[in-house]
């Protein structure tokens, strides 16, 4: 399929960029998109969390009361699951979180997420940019002008730039990452994918690398 490319003020520049149809125009595959989302959501799991069990309940080890005769239930420590302030049974315990999922699935997920995108028409190719100095102002404007404003937008450049990043840092709904870092959960989130026009070949190129 063919996109044309626009300019920083949303106009057209008379250029095109063809999208390989084997990465945007593949019968998205919903099972590997929610694999993929999932594992990316895991890893974002720190797995610190945890509580204490009755052997690591500060406390007196004497018995609390004799074994018979009291009319209720036999008891031999404070730190008893069933009185307050005693540990706690099967608790979290501090575990990883994430796990394995094949290069090839992962693949599918993203060629999948962005044929979603191209068939709904949520992708905007816009000409190469840069800023001489980070100015929130210049990348609120280039929101309006794409027609992107206060809605979720991925902003995919060829490689890492400083001023543009600094630039959308503070702007709401608005996030910058690089072509070789993007990611299915991300296409999957935004309402529009911006592609730099330059990202096109290293997004695509990254794949037939994969793909060998």
């Amino acid at each position: 399929m063919e996109l044309t490319v626009l300019n920083i003020e949303g106009k057209e520049t008379g250029r095109k960029v063809y999208l390989n149809d084997s990465i945007f125009g593949i019968k998205p595959n919903d099972h590997a998109i929610y694999l993929d989302t999932k594992q990316y959501l895991a890893n974002q799991r720190q797995g610190t969390h945890k509580s204490k069990e009755r052997g690591e309940i500060a406390g007196s080890t004497r018995k609390i009361k004799r074994q018979k005769g009291t009319g209720t239930a036999r008891a031999g420590s404070i730190k008893n699951p069933l009185f307050r302030g005693g540990g706690r049974i099967f608790g979290p315990q501090p575990r990883d979180h994430s796990f394995k999922l094949n290069k090839k699935v992962k693949q599918l997920a993203r060629k999948s997420a962005l044929s979603y995108k191209a068939s709904n028409n949520n992708i905007i190719v816009l000409e190469d940019f840069s800023f001489e100095a980070p100015k929130t102002k210049e990348i609120m404007k280039m929101g309006a002008n794409l027609n992107i404003a206060n809605k979720k937008s991925v902003f995919v450049l060829p490689e890492q730039n400083k001023n543009i990043y600094l630039s959308s840092r503070n702007v709401q709904g608005i996030e910058v990452v690089t072509a070789s870092e993007l990611n299915t959960y991300e296409i999957m989130r935004a309402s529009t994918l911006v592609l730099v026009e330059s990202a096109v070949d290293v997004l695509q190129a990254t794949f037939e690398n994969k793909e060998t």
